[in-house]
């Protein structure tokens, strides 16, 4: 298997390992798009993002896999009652990946955290969904 699905693979076991306050079942797809009817139940979804390579030295480059987690509900009202347990969410798998390897793919550095927006916009105006995708970089030498 590819080694950026391996990577994602790794990010959906940690997810699905560990408690975040919220209950969800986190799963790989290459796109998170549902049915809007669907969405009243929170998805998490992890998608391959890309491949960066750069020299790390002579023997070896640096691969820098970027994978995203997209946090997704649709929501009756924009109170902080009922959103903001989606940001806490949000701010807490960011958070758990931080300076750590992946527990089922050691070789798998943590390198940055991008989460810009941290919601869409569009999404709550037009769906009444929030939606927020977090980018990990994660570096393999190899």
């Amino acid at each position: 298997m590819a080694v950026i699905t391996d990577i994602a693979d790794a990010v959906t076991a940690e997810l699905n390992s560990d408690d975040f306050g919220i209950t969800f079942t986190a799963q790989r797809l290459y796109q998170p798009l549902f049915e809007l009817a669907d969405m009243k139940d929170l998805h998490v979804t992890v998608v391959p993002r890309g491949v960066a390579i750069h020299s790390g030295g002579r023997s070896h480059n640096h691969h820098d896999y970027q994978i995203d987690v997209a946090v997704q509900k649709k929501f009756d009202s924009e109170s902080p009652v009922e959103l903001d347990p989606l940001m806490d969410l949000v701010q807490a798998v960011a958070d758990h990946f931080r300076l750590q390897r992946l527990s089922s793919y050691p070789d798998a550095m943590w390198l940055k955290t991008e989460n810009v927006p941290i919601y869409a916009q569009e999404h709550m105006e037009q769906l009444r969904q929030f939606t927020s995708i977090i980018t990990f970089t994660f570096r393999v030498a190899r």
